[in-house]
């Protein structure tokens, strides 16, 4: 195996031809601990350690004969291919629209409400275009997306289709009417109150504050004149020895 070496097959090799089997299970687990340095970066793998057994028996050709801790592995595992994965492609029509589209088509389909019908198709329409957008870079007219919508319909949103070709897509989205009753319920629950700004509600209280926070001392400006003709008159006075 190329990542361990060559020096590392050798050592494995004269491993096979001990005839003490004592002998043979010391340097069979000095050799997966030399193995082991050599990649410490695999020992974050959960089987890290019966993956180094099992590749040792592999570079041994499946002929060494010695006391491991995890069993060996069948040679017919060696180079097996794995199975294939199925994948379900639901007989896509148009696989850039994903299997979603279908999925809203039908939840349109079983919609009463013409109101609430119309509206779940324009916003499939909508939808639709952003899909076509994304995967083909280019901005495609609405006739080409009715057409589309029309055969993954098969014919049974007729009436939403024709509004929507002559009239273009309503702007409401579908709803829920069950869900829509529990939120106006909590929407309304204030009673139409709306909040004042916090500026406007805080301004009478902001002029009393500033009315605190003036000074309440009638001689404060005295008092600073004073100061100020006490400071000029030591400044205009002679130093002593000039």
């Amino acid at each position: 195996m190329k990542e361990y070496g060559s020096n590392v097959q050798k050592l494995a090799d004269h491993i096979v031809k001990m005839e003490d089997k004592a002998k043979r299970n010391l340097y069979a687990h000095i050799l997966v601990e030399l193995m082991r340095q050599i990649h410490p970066n695999m020992r974050d793998n959960q089987d890290y350690t019966n993956k180094l057994w099992d590749d040792l028996y592999i570079m041994s050709g499946f002929k060494l004969d010695v006391d491991s801790p995890y069993p060996p592995p069948s040679p017919e595992s060696l180079g097996k291919k794995p199975l294939k994965v199925g994948y379900n492609q639901h007989n896509l029509m148009y696989r850039h629209y994903g299997r979603n589209i279908d999925l809203l088509i039908q939840k349109a389909v079983q919609t009463e409400n013409p109101e609430d019908r119309l509206a779940f198709v324009s916003y499939v329409f909508r939808l639709m275009r952003s899909f076509f957008n994304t995967w083909n870079k280019d901005n495609p007219e609405d006739h080409v997306l009715i057409g589309q919508l029309e055969l993954l319909t098969k014919g049974q949103l007729k009436e939403e289709i024709d509004y929507i070709r002559k009239n273009g897509p309503v702007d409401a989205a579908p709803k829920d009417r069950n869900s829509n009753q529990d939120r106006n319920r909590g929407s309304h629950s204030g009673g139409g109150f709306k909040a004042q700004p916090s500026q406007e509600r805080q301004g009478p209280n902001n002029q009393n504050n500033n009315n605190r926070n003036r000074p309440n001392n009638k001689f404060a400006g005295r008092n600073n004149n004073n100061n100020n003709n006490r400071n000029n008159n030591n400044n205009n006075r002679k130093k002593p020895g000039i």
